[in-house]
């Protein structure tokens, strides 16, 4: 009997430790493979259109923020200004308002176009109902590929956003390099 519980406590030991290690440390969206960063956790996203999702939490994980990315194929998803015009769009107020920046840069043979926005979010699918998330932000890149764009949208508590920025922008960098 003890050496059932004992196999037991290792079925169960192992399937936890095997849970853990689902998620993945580098993950692919079209060509490119991004690193995620350590503390970062994996989601398995529940739509299509969602490549991958990742969830950044404070140190008393009382608040997170949202990593989605998006690729829709060549000529699709819309071009560049496009998608930074309909994500200063998901904020109230105009772009003064928000603190709305776009910057373009070129990291190895792609262009990059680094989005950031502050203020209230309007969360929820375009068309539909939006909820207003007071004191939130979006740090944002859009990555040109031939394979067609990847979008990369980071959403949460503007303090959050901003503390996870740095780690943001080196899993960017991972992919591009």
């Amino acid at each position: 009997m003890k050496r059932f519980f004992a196999f037991l406590g290792t079925i169960i030991f192992s399937t936890g430790s095997a849970f853990a290690a689902d998620a993945p440390a580098t993950f692919k969206v079209s060509e490119f493979t991004f690193k995620r960063p350590d503390k970062w956790e994996w989601v398995e996203s529940t739509s299509s259109m969602r490549k991958a999702q990742l969830k950044v939490n404070d140190a008393d994980k009382k608040n997170s923020a949202e990593v989605v990315f998006f690729h829709f194929g060549p000529g699709n998803g819309g071009g560049v200004q496009a998608n930074v015009d309909r994500w200063f769009g998901q904020f109230e107020g105009p772009r003064e308002k928000i603190g709305a920046k776009s910057e373009k840069t070129k990291i190895g043979k792609h262009d990059v176009t680094f989005v950031r926005a502050e203020g209230t979010y309007l969360s929820g699918m375009p068309g539909g109902a939006r909820t207003p998330q007071p004191g939130s932000a979006l740090h944002g890149a859009i990555i040109e590929s031939d394979d067609g764009a990847v979008f990369v949208k980071m959403t949460g508590p503007a303090a959050l956003v901003k503390s996870a920025e740095n780690d943001f922008r080196k899993m960017i960098d991972s992919a591009l390099k």
